[in-house]
Parts: structure tokens; C-alpha cells; sequence
């Protein structure tokens, strides 16, 4: 299809949140200090755990990972939703519309593996602890990092490519930010090709990682189930807690909004998944990791009592 025979466009408008009138003062006030919250509290993560050697260890390197890509995650997308919050109808180029989805595509999909990595890391303390430093070297660690970014790399490249070479009609986007499906509605021709590359590359976003996690889980439970001991199998299973609450949310969130037919979606429930994986989740991480893991804690603790007597 020769993109010639259609109108040009080459701005694009977000409906966002107007559909919610006079409350979207009140958006932006609640959403900008969920962002403050969110920025805040990962930079004090991955600088807690660079500055605290008693946390140089692959676990909390593989979130000290996680955490950064989470900020950038949300420096994408959010100053420009809070921005569209107060003036509307801002247009955005063709092109940065394809950066934008380009960058967003690459680190939802690193997050995915991050989370899968760290789910290995857990699996190896706790069935494998006396080579558990061996197999979880720093050459071990940086391997599944660059694999995490370098497949989220490649997933962006594929939906990128795919849907700019599409032409488009409509300019208004029903969304908050260049999602995929929101923008392959404005596209004048037929989008079935593109609909399954999506799903494909959704499901393997999602599935594979969840697949594998569900994997070390079962083995790290019948791994905590053969300790002697009540105590001993409080203490492993804790280890473990932080990472199976980010995950269930996390996944959870991603598979109604990518994997559930999109008939069965109204623009408010659209809007409101995507408020949750894209502010909501950010903040989760390190709220969850520093409230309930009490290496952190104690990190944190150490810090300000070193700010305090000096």
C-alpha cells in the first residue's frame, strides 16, 4: 500500500484525560506526586545500594538494574502526560511519537526479563547456595542484563518499524501516550498483520518470563518445604517475598492490558491499566523492596545514621 494515496499526517493530538473534564487539575496534582514519589524513591534504591556494600551483591544489583530502568520507564511517558494535563490538544510529531513508543516498547520489555533474571537469582540462593557466588558471577549478572535490555532492544525495533511504515488517517490518539494499539487505530489500511505481530510479541513478553519465574518458584518452594526447620523456611521464603508481590502485580497488570481482547476495553478501563503499569507499578518496586526487605532497611537506617553524626 503506497502511503501516497492517503492524507499525510504528521502530528498526532492524545485525547488523555479529558475525558474526565474539570477533574483533571485533581489528576495532575495526585499524578505528579505519584511521580515525585516514584523518582525519589528509586534514586534512593540504586544509590542505597551502590554506596552500601552490604549490598553488593547480585540480587541487588539485578534491582539496582531494575530500578533504573524503571526511572527512564517513567520519564518517558509521564512528563508528558502531566504536561497534557494542564495544556491540551499539545501535538506530538510523527517522529517523536515513534520515540517515544520506540523507548517505552524497550524498557516494559527489559522490565519483563529483569524480573525473569531476578527470579533465577532467587532460585540459585535457595537451591543452589554453596555455588550460588560461582553461578551468579558479575559476568553472570551483567549477561542477563545486557539480555534483558538487548531483547527489549529488539522487541521495539520490530513494533516500531512495523507500525510507522503503516499510513494513518486518523490524529487523535485515545491514550495518554504513543501505545501501540491506540496509535495502529488511526491507520487507514487493514492492521491484522500488525494485531498478530503485536499479540506475538505480547505473549512472548509475557508468557516466557511468567513461564520461567512459575519455574524457579516451584523449585524454590520444594526447595524451602525440605528445610527442617520453621524458622528456616520463614527466613528463605522471605527472601522471596518482595520479588513474588512485584511480579504478580506486575504481570497481572501487563496481561489484562495486552493479552485481553481489546473489544472487551472501555477508554476508561484502557486508561486505568495504563495508570497502573506505567506510574503505579514504578512505584511499587522500591516501595515494596525497601518496606519488606530488611537488608534494605538496614542500609537505609546505616545512611541516615551516618548523615546524622556527621
Amino acid at each position: 500500500m503506497q502511503r501516497k494515496n492517503f492524507t499525510e499526517v504528521t502530528d498526532l493530538i492524545f485525547l488523555g484525560f479529558s475525558i474526565f473534564g474539570k477533574h483533571q487539575l485533581t489528576l495532575f496534582v495526585v499524578f505528579l506526586t505519584v511521580y515525585i514519589l516514584t523518582l525519589t524513591s528509586n534514586v534512593i534504591i540504586v544509590t542505597i545500594i551502590r554506596v552500601d556494600r552490604h549490598l553488593h551483591t547480585p540480587m541487588y544489583f539485578l534491582l539496582s538494574m531494575l530500578a533504573s530502568s524503571e526511572t527512564v520507564y517513567t520519564l518517558v511517558i509521564v512528563p508528558r502526560m502531566l504536561s497534557s494535563l494542564l495544556f491540551h490538544n499539545q501535538p506530538i510529531s510523527l517522529a517523536g511519537c515513534a520515540t517515544q513508543m520506540f523507548f517505552f516498547v524497550t524498557l516494559a520489555t527489559s522490565n519483563c526479563f529483569l524480573l525473569t533474571a531476578m527470579g533465577y537469582d532467587r532460585y540459585l540462593a535457595i537451591c543452589s547456595p554453596l555455588r550460588y557466588t560461582v553461578l551468579m558471577s558479575k559476568g553472570v549478572c551483567a549477561t542477563l542484563v545486557c539480555g534483558s535490555f538487548g531483547t527489549g532492544l529488539a522487541m521495539a525495533v520490530l513494533h516500531v518499524a512495523a507500525m510507522f511504515n503503516l499510513p494513518f488517517c486518523g490524529t487523535v490518539v485515545e491514550h495518554f501516550f504513543c501505545d501501540i494499539y491506540p496509535v495502529m487505530k488511526l491507520s487507514c489500511v487493514d492492521t491484522t498483520i500488525n494485531e498478530m505481530i503485536n499479540y506475538a510479541v505480547s505473549s512472548f513478553v509475557i508468557l516466557v518470563p511468567v513461564g520461567l519465574i512459575f519455574i524457579s518458584y516451584v523449585f524454590i518452594i520444594s526447595a524451602i518445604l525440605k528445610i527442617a526447620s520453621a524458622e528456616g523456611r520463614k527466613k528463605a521464603f522471605a527472601t522471596c517475598t518482595s520479588h513474588l508481590t512485584v511480579v504478580i502485580v506486575h504481570y497481572g497488570c501487563a496481561s489484562i492490558a495486552y493479552l485481553k481482547p481489546k473489544s472487551e476495553n472501555s477508554i476508561e478501563q484502557d486508561l486505568l491499566l495504563s495508570v497502573t503499569y506505567t506510574i503505579i507499578t514504578p512505584l511499587l518496586n522500591p516501595v515494596v523492596y525497601s518496606l519488606r526487605n530488611k537488608e534494605v532497611k538496614d542500609a537505609l537506617h546505616r545512611a541516615v545514621g551516618r548523615n546524622l553524626s556527621s
